[in-house]
């Protein structure tokens, strides 16, 4: 397990970011609904931004905590899995671990995967609980090629839940840091995610969130 001291995780978010004025860049967040087949469903939860955008970090502090829930049906946890993303050469011999619930930064495997965390706790997560940190971050650096924007957004984390349903169980709240296309950077803090049954997709006018200012 990774800890770190509060001051030591803004320090690693705070020098992703610089923040400036910009006309575009995080437009809200999607989540992808897939019937694993193996496990439960799988939510795929990507951050939508604007062409040649990137998104930098994911984290949670002790004023804005970072949580992500199953719904109480708690997530699925591959034996082979961890909280980072899968080895592809395992998924010939053990297909269920492509549907593994892991935190990312553009990634589903861990091929040309430079994503890196600090100060997470992931007892709990790894053991099929909720992700919950007020002291962490995952987060890859803005020369890491993951990072860039792919049809307009970035994959940020695959859930799977223990339940068989199209209806969204997967919520929660998270502060993401990012830059756009120009080189100026943002960061929102308190982003709500809602089940993706309720509401797939969330414009800027539907975000619960407060955008952190200089």
């Amino acid at each position: 397990m990774n800890k770190c001291t509060l001051s030591m995780t803004t320090t690693i978010v705070g020098t992703l970011i610089t923040i400036g004025s910009a006309s575009a860049d995080f437009q809200g967040i999607a989540v992808d609904v897939l019937d694993s087949g193996f496990a439960g469903t799988t939510h795929r939860v990507y951050a939508n931004v604007d062409v040649g955008d990137q998104v930098n970090a994911v984290y949670g502090d002790v004023a804005d905590p970072l949580n992500i829930n199953s719904g109480g049906s708690g997530f699925y946890q591959n034996m082979f899995g961890s909280h980072v993303a899968p080895d592809p050469a395992l998924f010939g011999f053990f297909p269920s671990v492509a549907y593994d619930s892991f935190v990312t930064i553009g990634r589903l495997t861990s091929a040309d995967n430079a994503m890196l965390n600090i100060g997470i706790d992931w007892t709990d997560f790894e053991a099929g609980g909720n992700l919950a940190t007020d002291n962490g971050t995952w987060f890859a650096t803005p020369d890491d090629a993951q990072v860039m924007e792919v049809d307009g957004r970035v994959l940020i984390g695959q859930f799977t839940t223990n339940a068989f349903t199209t209806e969204g169980v997967v919520y929660g709240t998270i502060n993401i840091v990012g830059k756009n296309a120009d080189g100026t950077s943002w960061e929102y803090l308190s982003v709500d995610f809602p089940a993706p049954g309720a509401i797939a997709l969330l414009g800027l006018a539907g975000i619960a969130t407060r955008r952190r200012r200089t």
